[in-house]
């Protein structure tokens, strides 16, 4: 019923119009008690075996919303409503800013993916905050939220900018992702140098520790797919020298390898995201569970369409699991499927636990790889 509603509603209308239309959609829905019950009911079955505890905090499963989608906290009870485990808003920028010029995404349509070069719209972490501190939750969810640069503060100030919004934002959330990865403002993937990062991702610890004194905000950093393979180990290593809570593998990507759709449409700048990204992500996934084990969390995030992505994606290391693109193809139902389809796998798996899965495939390889030599 979607798919015969995206091709004949929503492709035919500009990407964003129809982003903007769904969201409110998803809004009104969970305005309405006995309606938002019942789509819960019906869209966000609970599998008490998909039970996750990550980042100190539990969840009804490991699948979560990538950031992006609700970019100023406006749609948090909708999108829990249709089943997703977590939320991570933004991302959210210390100065307000409406983005750069639209069109700004597109629908690469036989490629399953997106291109976006948004370039960060949000109404700014002032405001932000404000209506995460005035927010009545309908249903009980984990709120994350992405941070990133405003485009107008120099890089040299960069640090002072996540500060801001980090001393607005940490007390209302769950945890906090310092975003260094976008592609879309000029300057923002320089800040994955150890050498930035290292001060960067220290000064939003500190920030958050003297902000919230009754808990421990966990912090985390979202990573490029198109990080060569050292500076991969190196943002690892720092993470755990520093000990950051985790790590989100990845952001969208700047390549078009592959791409089969019309060439007017993949020479648009911006970040790819969707299934032409997975095995990088995957990759990179892979190589950071390698590096750093069980000793920080791993977020897996890029071109996940189903089930079985997903579980590629557990059993390569990532605790937590974050999906956008194929929402936007699949609809309402998608976040269903997948827990649905977990579930199964779990099932038919030799682990008693999903946490027990978690890295289970990286363990075999390195196994059968010590037991060759």
């Amino acid at each position: 019923m979607y798919q015969t509603f995206f091709k004949l509603a929503f492709t035919r209308m500009d990407p964003e119009r129809a982003h903007h239309l769904a969201v409110r959609w998803i809004r009104l829905a969970a305005s309405v008690p006995v309606l938002r019950t019942f789509i819960a009911a019906a869209l966000a079955p609970r599998h008490r075996e998909l039970r996750t505890e990550a980042l100190g905090l539990r969840m009804h499963g490991p699948f979560g919303l990538a950031a992006g989608f609700d970019k100023n906290a406006v749609a948090i009870d909708g999108l829990t409503m249709l089943g997703f485990d977590h939320i991570e808003i933004g991302t959210v920028t210390a100065l307000a800013q409406p983005g750069n010029p639209k069109k700004r995404l597109f629908r690469l349509l036989p490629d399953r993916a997106l291109i976006n070069r948004m370039g960060f719209n949000n109404e700014g972490s002032a405001a932000v905050a404000q209506r995460l501190a005035e927010r009545r939750p309908a249903f009980r969810s984990v709120v994350g939220v992405n941070i990133g640069k405003t485009k107008i503060v120099p890089e040299a100030e960069a640090t002072a900018d996540y500060v801001t919004s980090t001393e607005r934002l940490a007390r209302h959330a769950d945890y906090l992702v310092v975003n260094v990865s976008s592609p879309n403002t000029p300057g923002l993937r320089n800040l994955q140098a150890t050498e930035s990062l290292r001060p960067l991702l220290t000064a939003v610890r500190e920030a958050a520790d003297r902000t919230v004194t009754d808990r421990r905000v966990p912090l985390l950093v979202k990573i490029a797919p198109d990080l060569a393979d050292d500076d991969i180990d190196a943002v690892a290593d720092l993470a755990v020298e520093l000990g950051l809570d985790g790590i989100i593998a990845t952001n969208t990507t700047i390549s078009r390898e592959g791409l089969v759709s019309e060439p007017s449409l993949t020479a648009e700048t911006g970040g790819l995201s969707g299934a032409p990204l997975k095995e990088r992500s995957l990759a990179v996934l892979r190589r950071l569970y390698t590096r750093v084990g069980d000793r920080i969390t791993l977020v897996g995030v890029g071109g996940i369409e189903d089930a079985e992505d997903a579980w590629q994606r557990i059993l390569a290391g990532a605790t937590l699991i974050q999906g956008y693109s194929a929402f936007i193809y699949q609809g309402p139902f998608w976040s269903r499927a997948v827990h649905k389809g977990l579930a199964a796998r779990l099932a038919a798996s030799p682990y008693a636990t999903l946490a027990e899965a978690v890295g289970a495939g990286a363990r075999d390889a390195s196994a059968r790889k010590e037991s060759a030599a």
